[in-house]
Protein backbone atom coordinates (compact mmCIF):
# COMPACT_ATOMS: atom_id res chain seq x y z
CA UNK A 1 0.00 0.00 0.00
CA UNK A 2 1.24 3.51 -0.33
CA UNK A 3 0.71 6.26 1.89
CA UNK A 4 -1.86 8.89 0.47
CA UNK A 5 -1.13 13.07 0.30
CA UNK A 6 -3.26 15.82 0.04
CA UNK A 7 -2.46 16.12 -3.73
CA UNK A 8 -3.53 12.85 -5.05
CA UNK A 9 -6.83 13.35 -2.53
CA UNK A 10 -7.42 16.63 -4.13
CA UNK A 11 -7.03 15.17 -8.02
CA UNK A 12 -9.09 11.66 -7.05
CA UNK A 13 -11.91 13.70 -5.64
CA UNK A 14 -12.24 15.96 -9.15
CA UNK A 15 -11.27 12.76 -11.11
CA UNK A 16 -13.95 10.38 -9.53
CA UNK A 17 -16.71 12.50 -7.76
CA UNK A 18 -17.26 15.75 -10.01
CA UNK A 19 -17.20 14.18 -13.20
CA UNK A 20 -19.99 11.31 -12.23
CA UNK A 21 -22.49 13.67 -10.96
CA UNK A 22 -22.74 13.10 -6.88
CA UNK A 23 -24.24 16.05 -5.09
CA UNK A 24 -23.05 14.64 -1.75
CA UNK A 25 -20.90 12.39 -0.59
CA UNK A 26 -21.40 10.51 3.35
CA UNK A 27 -18.58 9.56 5.11
CA UNK A 28 -17.32 9.05 8.58
CA UNK A 29 -15.72 11.96 9.09
CA UNK A 30 -12.34 10.52 8.19
CA UNK A 31 -9.99 13.83 7.45
CA UNK A 32 -9.38 11.88 3.26
CA UNK A 33 -12.80 12.84 2.39
CA UNK A 34 -12.90 16.83 3.38
CA UNK A 35 -11.45 17.08 -0.27
CA UNK A 36 -15.04 16.21 -2.17
CA UNK A 37 -15.86 19.42 -1.13
CA UNK A 38 -13.42 21.11 -3.46
CA UNK A 39 -14.70 18.60 -6.49
CA UNK A 40 -18.41 20.81 -5.85
CA UNK A 41 -20.48 17.72 -3.55
CA UNK A 42 -21.55 18.12 -0.26
CA UNK A 43 -19.90 16.37 2.24
CA UNK A 44 -22.28 15.08 5.00
CA UNK A 45 -20.11 13.54 7.79
CA UNK A 46 -21.83 11.22 10.39
CA UNK A 47 -19.48 10.57 13.66
CA UNK A 48 -20.40 6.85 14.64
CA UNK A 49 -17.47 6.43 17.30
CA UNK A 50 -16.87 3.22 17.38
CA UNK A 51 -17.61 -0.60 18.29
CA UNK A 52 -21.02 -2.62 17.55
CA UNK A 53 -23.48 0.29 18.36
CA UNK A 54 -21.44 2.64 14.80
CA UNK A 55 -21.40 -1.07 13.02
CA UNK A 56 -25.48 -0.95 13.75
CA UNK A 57 -25.73 2.66 11.85
CA UNK A 58 -28.44 1.99 9.05
CA UNK A 59 -26.16 4.91 7.29
CA UNK A 60 -23.12 2.63 6.88
CA UNK A 61 -25.02 -0.75 6.49
CA UNK A 62 -24.30 -1.55 3.33
CA UNK A 63 -20.45 -0.44 3.35
CA UNK A 64 -20.87 -2.71 6.60
CA UNK A 65 -22.31 -5.57 4.74
CA UNK A 66 -19.97 -5.11 1.88
CA UNK A 67 -16.65 -4.94 4.38
CA UNK A 68 -18.23 -7.93 6.02
CA UNK A 69 -18.67 -9.66 2.63
CA UNK A 70 -15.30 -8.87 1.50
CA UNK A 71 -13.75 -10.15 4.64
CA UNK A 72 -15.83 -13.61 4.81
CA UNK A 73 -14.51 -14.36 0.98
CA UNK A 74 -10.49 -14.19 1.41
CA UNK A 75 -10.90 -15.81 4.77
CA UNK A 76 -12.89 -18.39 3.83
CA UNK A 77 -10.44 -19.19 0.48
CA UNK A 78 -7.24 -18.65 2.07
CA UNK A 79 -5.41 -20.57 5.26
CA UNK A 80 -3.72 -17.58 6.55
CA UNK A 81 -3.63 -14.19 5.46
CA UNK A 82 -0.20 -12.30 5.10
CA UNK A 83 -0.21 -8.24 4.78
CA UNK A 84 1.69 -8.62 1.64
CA UNK A 85 -0.76 -10.44 -0.14
CA UNK A 86 -3.60 -8.20 0.47
CA UNK A 87 -3.92 -6.12 -2.78
CA UNK A 88 -3.37 -9.91 -4.89
CA UNK A 89 -6.71 -10.89 -2.29
CA UNK A 90 -8.53 -7.80 -2.79
CA UNK A 91 -8.06 -7.59 -6.79
CA UNK A 92 -9.19 -11.67 -6.94
CA UNK A 93 -12.78 -10.31 -4.61
CA UNK A 94 -12.88 -7.21 -6.85
CA UNK A 95 -12.64 -9.45 -10.13
CA UNK A 96 -15.52 -11.37 -9.12
CA UNK A 97 -17.47 -8.83 -7.33
CA UNK A 98 -17.39 -7.08 -10.72
CA UNK A 99 -18.85 -10.10 -12.34
CA UNK A 100 -20.99 -11.59 -10.19
CA UNK A 101 -24.08 -11.50 -12.07
CA UNK A 102 -22.92 -13.42 -15.11
CA UNK A 103 -20.70 -16.14 -13.14
CA UNK A 104 -21.45 -18.73 -16.55
CA UNK A 105 -18.92 -16.37 -18.33
CA UNK A 106 -16.13 -16.95 -15.33
CA UNK A 107 -14.63 -20.02 -16.56
CA UNK A 108 -14.32 -19.22 -20.38
CA UNK A 109 -12.82 -16.25 -19.68
CA UNK A 110 -10.40 -17.83 -17.36
CA UNK A 111 -9.24 -20.46 -20.14
CA UNK A 112 -9.16 -17.42 -22.88
CA UNK A 113 -7.00 -15.45 -20.37
CA UNK A 114 -4.74 -18.66 -19.57
CA UNK A 115 -4.49 -19.76 -23.25
CA UNK A 116 -3.35 -15.96 -24.55
CA UNK A 117 -1.27 -15.17 -21.83
CA UNK A 118 2.37 -15.75 -22.39
CA UNK A 119 4.40 -17.86 -19.88
CA UNK A 120 6.30 -15.74 -17.13
CA UNK A 121 9.56 -17.08 -15.25
CA UNK A 122 8.95 -17.42 -11.41
CA UNK A 123 11.38 -15.09 -10.89
CA UNK A 124 9.43 -12.22 -12.30
CA UNK A 125 6.52 -12.93 -10.25
CA UNK A 126 8.45 -12.99 -7.57
CA UNK A 127 9.74 -9.31 -8.39
CA UNK A 128 6.21 -8.31 -8.97
CA UNK A 129 5.21 -9.04 -5.65
CA UNK A 130 8.23 -7.63 -3.85
CA UNK A 131 7.59 -4.34 -5.94
CA UNK A 132 3.76 -4.37 -5.06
Amino acid sequence: MFPLCPLMLHRGAFRYFGPLGFDAVVSDGLAYFGHVSDAGCAHDVIRTGSGPAAARSPTFKWVNTALGNIKSAIVGTYRAISSKHVPRYLAEFEYRFNRRYDLASMIPRLGWAAAHTPPMPYRLLKLAENAG
